[in-house]
């Protein structure tokens, strides 16, 4: 039986695989898969959000090499940011609490 963390780590690669390749490069994402992952997969982060090239931004941060497609590598960076970030979150807010 898997571990916590190699569960965590093989839904990060079944669910890059699930929306890379659709419409091109199977190993990559374009912007229209990206996207759609991040609607699908990350909705209320999406939601919480104001700006409306929130995607294009994220597209062109993470697209490191400049090829516009993202590779694993480059949403694994994005998938790291965002749980620092949430850890960040949930500890201030624990430190509010206690005080």
């Amino acid at each position: 039986m898997p571990s916590q963390l190699e569960s965590a780590m093989d839904a990060l690669i079944t669910v890059f695989y699930n929306y890379s390749g659709n419409e091109g490069d199977k190993y990559k994402l374009n912007k229209g898969e990206l996207k759609d992952l991040l609607n699908c997969e990350l909705t209320d982060f999406l939601m919480s959000q104001k700006d409306p090239m929130l995607v294009e931004k994220i597209m062109n941060d993470l697209d490191s090499n400049k090829d516009n497609e993202v590779d694993f590598n480059e949403f694994v960076v994005l998938v790291s940011a965002l749980t620092v970030a949430c850890n960040d979150f949930f500890q201030e807010q624990q430190k509010k609490k206690a005080n």
